[in-house]
């Protein structure tokens, strides 16, 4: 199963992908894109109409499947509003989570935290763990966790983390997410390409940020400005980069040049490992994206691990000494992106 999905993600970002697998995969998409654009033709014409919340909701999302940098986005935008005293939540899906998500969920009143990664999901642990005096709230209906979030915390702003699809919410502002690398892949729609909808969707985005994921920011900085031309919206450049990489025990920095074993369970993988550069990567593990570990996953490995953040807060209820993860610096003006 492994082996075909990795098929199937490197087809997704080949210019001209040809082949059996790619027809077939093309053939589906054609069903997929019948339903997402009968889904917004009913939400465009007001057939069906979203529904509101008393309160500023701002959504962050994108057009392509995962690794694209959302979390540490949803973050700042938190971190700011709090920082100007809002109050503030976080409404995610909670996928990948072992909570019902069918219920609704908080993992965090934005001082204490409520459940580990394996139960919350782990990016809105991620978000609890980093995203001091912000609520984090999981539901399937996110309309009823911000209803929820709205009338009985008094939030005054709500943010959906991965929530352009999600049109069930009325929000303010829409902004939207694209890798500077990556872009939109080979332009197909699901399940050919990466593209979970049309151009259609395009004329939702009211903010457009570039993601670049590299030591060196040139590409995205020309790419924002190929996008802000053909989309005609604000477009900014989200630069994230490595920092340092830190014992996820007790916090101990890793020294530069050692040999290490590099492992990951998220949508973009080998951009985390271009970032190891002052390592000497001997083994690279990579796992299917919301991979729940298990000690069998690392039970062999002796020397250190280096991990993202995205996957440690999964790997610390493990009693292994030896694992370090990539503490990644985002740097996007947030005032400017919401004015």
């Amino acid at each position: 199963m492994k082996n075909i999905k990795t098929e199937i993600t490197k087809i997704h970002y080949q210019r001209n992908p040809k082949g059996l697998l790619f027809d077939l995969l093309k053939f589906c998409s054609y069903f997929y894109g019948f339903g997402s654009r009968t889904k917004n033709f009913l939400y465009d014409k007001k057939i069906i109409k979203p529904k509101k919340v008393n309160a500023y909701v701002i959504s962050v999302g994108n057009m392509t499947t995962g690794g694209v940098g959302k979390t540490p986005v949803v973050s700042e935008i938190a971190k700011y509003l709090v920082s100007i005293g809002q109050k503030v939540a976080i409404v995610s899906r909670g996928y990948g989570g072992k909570l019902n998500n069918k219920n609704i969920n908080m993992i965090s009143d934005g001082v204490s935290i409520y459940f580990d990664a394996l139960q919350a999901g782990d990016e809105p642990f991620w978000h609890a763990q980093n995203t001091p005096g912000c609520y984090v709230f999981t539901s399937k209906n996110r309309y009823l966790a911000a209803k929820y979030a709205v009338e009985k915390f008094g939030v005054q702003i709500i943010i959906l983390d991965d929530g352009f699809q999600h049109r069930k919410l009325h929000r303010d502002l829409d902004i939207v997410l694209m890798d500077s690398v990556k872009g939109f892949g080979n332009e197909c729609l699901l399940p050919a390409g990466p593209l979970r909808e049309g151009p259609e969707a395009l004329d939702r985005i009211n903010k457009f940020v570039v993601v670049s994921k590299s030591r060196k920011h040139e590409t995205a900085q020309k790419v924002a400005r190929i996008m802000q031309k053909r989309l005609n919206i604000p477009t900014s450049v989200c630069y994230t980069e490595p920092d340092y990489v830190y014992n996820i025990k007790n916090g101990q920095r890793l020294m530069e040049g050692l040999a290490v074993t590099a492992m990951c369970a998220i949508g973009q993988p080998q951009q985390f490992y271009d970032f190891l550069t002052d390592y000497q990567v001997i083994e690279t593990r990579t796992f299917d994206d919301h991979h729940q570990y298990s000690v069998l996953d690392i039970i062999d490995i002796s020397g250190s691990i280096i991990t993202t953040e995205k996957d440690a807060v999964k790997l610390a209820r493990f009693d292994r000494n030896n694992i370090y993860a990539l503490r990644l610096k985002t740097i996007i003006d947030v005032e400017e992106l919401l004015g």
